[in-house]
């Protein structure tokens, strides 16, 4: 048996670069424009490619939750900090890499190993990952607390 969900994202222009992304799912919006390393680009607004990167993240901050919670790892914080290279390869732009720094503090110093396996599985199930053609690497900081 399939299992398929359906997401609707509706972009409308404003002005010059600038669009507004909208669900009727969603109460919010988002301003979204082309970024400022292109040409008329706008500084200070969210980017397809910001999105791109701030979607594989926080997949992997939501993917975590439910395999800690599944595994019953307690923890008291987690963060997480991802960076995406934007590269031309055979003459097309692409996000190439995603590298995820992930910050967690566990109650439990025991629990370290058993941490450290659940956030690479997340890493490797993530969906929005696993959608992308990017290389995709993850460093992971434990701490107590």
């Amino acid at each position: 048996m399939s299992i398929t969900h359906d997401y609707e994202v509706d972009i409308k222009w404003e002005q010059g670069r600038i669009g507004i992304a909208s669900s009727d799912a969603l109460d919010n919006r988002i301003q979204v424009a082309t970024p400022p390393e292109f040409k008329g680009g706008i500084d200070g607004i969210w980017s397809p490619e910001h999105l791109l990167v701030a979607a594989a993240n926080s997949c992997l901050m939501t993917t975590f939750l439910a395999i800690a919670e599944n595994s019953k790892l307690e923890f008291t914080s987690f963060d997480s900090k991802a960076k995406g290279k934007l590269e031309m390869k055979d003459g097309k732009y692409m996000i190439s890499e995603i590298h995820f720094e992930t910050y967690l503090k566990i109650p439990d110093m025991e629990q370290k190993q058993k941490a450290e396996r659940l956030l690479h599985k997340s890493e490797n199930v993530c969906l929005i990952s696993n959608s992308l053609n990017a290389i995709r690497t993850i460093s992971i900081h434990i701490s107590k607390g």
